[in-house]
């Protein structure tokens, strides 16, 4: 198996699943006692948050960066972003390595791809939602239309995010909430939702909805089990 390094931290709820889901997934394919081969940078989600909501991305990106640096001069061959909305500085981290950064846009796209899907509903930070580093990836490599809900539900699901999400926080009252709100967008011709911020998967998981729930977490994990069982007789 080839070593993954995993960006973590953003928030350590959502690094956990990763953690563990990665584990379950090296057992499923090879039996026995295997585990995965990981190295984990955690960071300080206080400080990546405070420079997200200063528009601060240069020096988020920096600080990312150095972290990927680590993990490469660690013997990572290959980096995991455990988390959706700091793929907005995917490019500074791709440049600071030379080893690949598997794109959770990509995992996503591809999944979509792959069901036939064109047109999805997304849900995720105000940021993920708003900004074009995730919508436009999706549109231009992938073809897929992204439909995101009204502004006043955009400011609540964010919030939701933070502060509840992010500390481990899972309310019924915000499951229901998200859940008006996939139905919305499933009304609006959604064909699936992207749960796309590492922490909604938490929130809805074995959750009824009115559309497919398509969890990045999940579908990241996948993708680097993938890259990290390449060529491994499973």
């Amino acid at each position: 198996m080839q070593q993954l390094g995993i960006l973590g931290g953003m928030s350590w709820e959502s690094t956990s699943s990763y953690y563990r889901l990665l584990n379950q997934g090296v057992r499923e394919r090879l039996g026995g006692l295997h585990s995965a081969p990981l190295l984990l940078h955690s960071v300080d989600f206080a400080q990546i948050a405070a420079l997200q909501k200063q528009g601060d991305w240069d020096t988020a990106g920096h600080v990312l960066a150095e972290s990927a640096r680590r993990l490469e001069g660690a013997g990572a061959a290959a980096l995991l972003l455990a988390t959706n909305t700091m793929h907005k500085v995917a490019p500074a981290i791709e440049a600071a390595v030379d080893i690949p950064l598997l794109h959770i846009g990509d995992a996503v796209g591809q999944a979509l791809q792959q069901r036939g899907v064109k047109r999805a509903a997304l849900l995720g930070t105000r940021f993920t939602m708003l900004e074009d580093f995730y919508r436009q990836r999706l549109a231009e490599r992938f073809s897929i239309e992204v439909l995101i809900p009204p502004q006043d539900q955009i400011e609540e699901i964010d919030r939701v995010i933070f502060a509840e999400l992010c500390q481990g926080r899972f309310e019924s009252s915000s499951r229901d909430y998200y859940l008006q709100c996939v139905a919305q967008l499933h009304a609006r011709g959604a064909e699936v939702a992207i749960l796309g911020c590492t922490e909604i998967g938490l929130l809805l998981e074995n959750t009824p909805a009115a559309l497919a729930l398509l969890d990045s977490t999940e579908l990241h994990v996948e993708m680097g089990l993938n890259w990290m069982l390449a060529g491994v007789d499973t």
